[in-house]
């Protein structure tokens, strides 16, 4: 663990792990089956358009996509914008104003859709 604190002026050595609070013997923090709890999902696929941090570019995100289908969908949808884009953070990300295509498209596979945002 390189990156934790040894000694600070406040309080001395530290013993504990900051996420979980255990001592560092007893931490599973960097063990893969600790990681956070999985979303729960309402059986909604999420649509947006964003342009918040990245240059004014309107970008297309889908969020809501079970996590088996995410890469597969991806590649689809990006072939039907004829555009490109991203898998991030469980969202996928197309580049443009694509709502209206990318909606269809996952209403035809089964999805119920919901649209956020203006």
């Amino acid at each position: 663990m390189p990156d934790r604190i040894v000694y600070s002026t406040d309080s001395g050595r530290v013993s504990t792990c900051p996420r979980c609070g255990q001592s560092y013997k007893k931490c599973r923090c960097e063990q893969a089956g600790a990681s956070a709890p999985a979303k729960k999902s309402d059986g909604f696929v999420r649509i947006m358009r964003d342009r918040k941090q990245r240059g004014g570019k309107t970008v297309t995100v889908i969020a809501g996509i079970p996590t088996e289908n995410l890469v597969e969908l991806g590649q689809q949808l990006k072939k039907l914008c004829g555009s490109g884009g991203t898998v991030k953070d469980g969202n996928i990300e197309i580049q443009g104003d694509h709502l209206e295509k990318v909606e269809a498209k996952l209403i035809a596979q089964g999805f119920k859709v919901k649209r956020v945002g203006g």
